[in-house]
Formats: structure tokens, C-alpha cells, sequence
């Protein structure tokens, strides 16, 4: 089988871009795998599939580079928009339904994309961190020096701890500056550190004021790059008009022979 795939990369958080519109592409966990290893495949965090979906422009399927489909990814949501169109599905303007539900996403004038991430409930807040959902569960950790943290090893061991098996958690490393905060992230499903994580990086902008109200604007650096979330807080430990925005850019095109 012969496939045509794209690359694209949201704050160097990477992906494989399918068109599949015509649903002639049917992939097993192994060749994802495959498709995703970095050695000896294309190389990605992750691939989707862009497919038909009656009432939005498309349906975006995503799959972790295990294989696994996973929950709903905030840089691929971007990426997928800026292939959708490359491929003349639409113009600056995507909506769209993934896993999680229905999304909207904006092409801005200067290319970079926000997208309307679900509402976030029930925050969860500790001592030291707060777990909610926002389209993919997350652990928020607070640290005062986010870039001497063992991501990999720490990350590792929270997302395997027995309260959130068999899934497990995404987790995250936020640190707190002056105008923002830092963020590293360990996504399951990569099993490892990514450049950044879309839903991780909206998590801990709305953990940062859990417990405040009001109309917020986070500036999150990452080890890939910049993001902005946007939220609104009517009540303590919830968040409406979640917006991510960030670049989302053509890396390129190839074939690939399964």
C-alpha cells in the first residue's frame, strides 16, 4: 500500500497528515507505529486522518505514535486545520469535529491558528497540583525550575501511578514568570517529553488561576516554541471559551510504501 502523507509541526510537536477523505486508508496499531518511528519511519508524535464528517468541513482522527487513537490533541488541531487548507477544503475559517466533540478553528492574519478547546470542569486542585481534562486528562505539577526537572523519569512515574491506570495521564511541568509560565510535558501515548502539548499547555494556563474568576490571557513558552490560551472564569475551578493559539506549519510531502 502506497500512501501520500503530509508533515506538519505545531511548536515542534509533529504529526503525519492524511487525506482521507475517501476513507481508502485503513491502518493497524503497528503500521501507525511504523509510520511514527523516528528511525526507522517518517518520524511524528503523532497522525491523523482527515476524514468526511456531514454537518463540519471534516473529522479529525488522531493516533498517538504507539498506534493508539488517542483523545483530542491541541496542536494537532491547528495542524490539521492549516492542511485542511492546503487542500482547498476551506478558507481561514474550520469547523470541525474530533473525539472530544465539535471544535472551531481561526486562520489569523499572522498565520497563526486559535482553535475553541471543550469547556473544563472540575478541577481538581492539591497541594502541589491539579489534574482536569481538556479534551485529554492532565496532571499539572508546579516546580520553581521547570528546565533541571527530570520530565521523562518523574513524568513517567506519575503517568503509570495505579489512580489513573489503565489509561493513564498526561503530565505536565509548570513553572511561573513574571509574564507567564513554563511548560514540559510528558504525553502518554509518545511516552516521552514532546516539544510541547496543546491540551497540556491549556491545562496548566487554567490551573495557574484554578481558583480565581475573571478573563485571562496566558503567554506559555515551551521547549518548541510560544502559545497563548484564553479562557474566561465565571466560577472557581471551571473555564469557558477555551482558546489555544500558536503557529501550525508545513514541514513536507512524500510517499510512503507500507
Amino acid at each position: 500500500m502506497n500512501i501520500h502523507f503530509y508533515k506538519y509541526q505545531g511548536t515542534g510537536n509533529d504529526f503525519i497528515l492524511i487525506d482521507n477523505r475517501d476513507k481508502s486508508i485503513v491502518l493497524h496499531t503497528k503500521q501507525i507505529a511504523a509510520l511514527c518511528d523516528r528511525r526507522f519511519g517518517i518520524g511524528a508524535d503523532g497522525l491523523m486522518l482527515l476524514e468526511k464528517e456531514q454537518g463540519y468541513d471534516f473529522r479529525m482522527v488522531y493516533y498517538n505514535s504507539d498506534g493508539s487513537e488517542s483523545t483530542m490533541c491541541g496542536n494537532g488541531g491547528r495542524c490539521i486545520t492549516a492542511f485542511a487548507k492546503r487542500l482547498g477544503i476551506i478558507e481561514n475559517k474550520a469547523s470541525f469535529v474530533a473525539i472530544d466533540g465539535g471544535h472551531v478553528a481561526t486562520i489569523n492574519d499572522d498565520a497563526t491558528i486559535s482553535l475553541h478547546m471543550v469547556d473544563v470542569q472540575d478541577i481538581q486542585v492539591h497541594q502541589e497540583h491539579c489534574i482536569l481534562n481538556t479534551g485529554s486528562p492532565h496532571y499539572v505539577l508546579w516546580t520553581n525550575d521547570v528546565k533541571r526537572e527530570d520530565v521523562f523519569g518523574r513524568g513517567r512515574a506519575i503517568r503509570h501511578q495505579q489512580e489513573f491506570e489503565p489509561k493513564g495521564i498526561n503530565v505536565n511541568f509548570v513553572e511561573k514568570l513574571a509574564d507567564g509560565i513554563f511548560v514540559r510535558t510528558y504525553e502518554r501515548g509518545v511516552e516521552d517529553e514532546t516539544y510541547s502539548c496543546g491540551t497540556g499547555v491549556t491545562a496548566a494556563a487554567i490551573a495557574s488561576v484554578c481558583n480565581e474568576t475573571g478573563n485571562f490571557s496566558t503567554d506559555i513558552e515551551t521547549p518548541g516554541g510560544m502559545l497563548n490560551v484564553s479562557f474566561t472564569k465565571d466560577a472557581a475551578y471551571s473555564a469557558k471559551d477555551v482558546i489555544l493559539t500558536g503557529p501550525a506549519e508545513f514541514v513536507f510531502e512524500g510517499n510512503y510504501s507500507l
